[in-house]
């Protein structure tokens, strides 16, 4: 790492925010603290953080708010931290482009491997593509791996191109039934568990299994450290 890499805490709780940049900052970072939701866009539109610890219960404007303001200019990763354990509120941050959520309570540990793992896929993500072992080819529509065809369905196809094209991500089956559709169609939940049973079941047939189950949320791709996915040319 040439440069530390650079945390936005945005948390109204003195106390957790202090703990946070105190973890954040033993373990390498440089860590920024906002207590309010208002002016965060502004923020990291001009600082450009690597990564935002963001809580959903704040002044001023709440952490919902705030992710979408910032996810319509920057892909930056965005982790939501909230004491509310509806599902709604994980969804909901999910479907405005967060990578991930934490619940309180938590342990600043748990905390920093988070932050840590979801730099570790936007690096991944930006890095050039060397020996991918799945290969989409967006005008051929046409899927290898690891060299060897794979024939999918056009709904499959964009199925894998959807969870493939942000490796680490959760996306909801509300999301996903939206990459899925050109038609605006509406479909059940288990009509998306059904397309992602038997893409595993292709993908499995040639050695590969990426896609895993997030219980209660939807669904991620994941990829070893040494094994990239070619994006859709």
């Amino acid at each position: 790492m040439t440069h530390a890499a650079h945390v936005l805490v945005v948390e109204d709780e003195p106390k957790l925010a202090a703990l946070l940049r105190d973890y954040l900052g033993a373990s390498g970072y440089r860590v920024s603290l906002l207590d309010r939701g208002d002016g965060a866009v502004d923020w990291v539109r001009e600082h450009a953080p690597d990564a935002i610890l963001l809580d959903v219960a704040l002044p001023g404007a709440d952490g919902l708010a705030v992710c979408r303001g910032v996810r319509a200019f920057s892909a930056v990763p965005i982790l939501m931290v909230t004491a509310r354990v509806e599902e709604i509120d994980r969804l909901l941050g999910l479907e405005l482009g967060a990578d991930d959520y934490i619940c309180k309570p938590f342990s600043p540990r748990e905390v920093v491997a988070r932050v840590k793992a979801v730099l570790r896929r936007a690096a991944s993500a930006a890095a050039p593509v060397r020996d991918a072992p799945i290969v989409l080819d967006e005008e051929r529509f046409e899927v290898r791996v690891r060299g060897r065809p794979l024939v999918l369905t056009p709904i499959e196809f964009r199925l894998l191109r959807k969870l493939s094209g942000q490796p680490g991500r959760v996306f909801s089956r509300t999301q996903l039934i939206g990459a899925l559709y050109d038609d605006h169609r509406v479909v059940s939940d288990r009509t998306v568990d059904s397309h992602v049973k038997n893409l595993r079941r292709k993908l499995a047939d040639l050695g590969e299994d990426p896609i895993a189950a997030v219980y209660g949320v939807g669904y991620r791709f994941e990829v070893a450290d040494d094994a990239p996915v070619e994006p859709p040319h």
